[in-house]
């Protein structure tokens, strides 16, 4: 009963807390904070180990035969617009010369060349039309957007072995072509 007058008339200025507590770290503990570090470190090279075997690996992923039509480059550094205008004709001819190819009906090769012969024709028109004046840049990007759009629907439609839909392509190809080899 001794408690019971201190409870009803609380009086907390003689009851200040003023012990801490912290936990002593066992043997397990310590284990086991070891067994943590062990585990993030091979985390950590195994992370690393994964980085190095796909740096060492972009050879052989980005390689040629393997992607066969993906360049990822739009201008080359050193190409000049000389060497651009030089080159966009044959380039264009290349591009036409895919008929051929429709025309026999093998597909895959059409494919391949259509790949090969726009990479390098959308290079060359690229690195011309960055040296037009700003004014004329965007009609001549829409032809530009317009004349690839239709390749890679020419693309899609020699993938589904789609004649009919290949011809009506490649003839929007040349149509597309003339207009913008007109205007640069």
């Amino acid at each position: 009963m001794a408690l019971l007058p201190s409870v009803l008339h609380p009086n907390l200025q003689y009851f200040s807390p003023s012990f801490t507590c912290y936990l002593k770290r066992s043997f397990k503990s310590r284990e086991a904070s070891q067994k943590g570090l062990q585990s993030n470190l091979s985390r950590r090279i195994g992370a690393i180990a994964a980085m190095a075997s796909v740096l060492l690996a972009r050879e052989v992923i980005f390689s040629e035969e393997i992607a066969n039509g993906l360049d990822f480059r739009m201008t080359t550094p050193d190409q000049t617009v000389e060497e651009a205008e030089s080159g966009i004709r044959s380039h264009a001819q290349a591009l036409l010369e895919v008929k051929a190819l429709i025309e026999s009906g093998s597909w895959v090769e059409a494919q391949k060349a259509l790949r090969k012969s726009s990479s390098y024709l959308k290079q060359d028109i690229y690195t011309i039309i960055q040296d037009k004046p700003g004014n004329k840049r965007p009609q001549l990007r829409k032809l530009y957007t317009n004349l690839f759009n239709y390749v890679t629907r020419l693309d899609y439609a020699a993938r589904d072995k789609d004649a009919t839909r290949v011809w009506e392509c490649y003839e929007n190809i040349v149509v597309a072509l003339d207009d913008i080899l007109s205007r640069l």
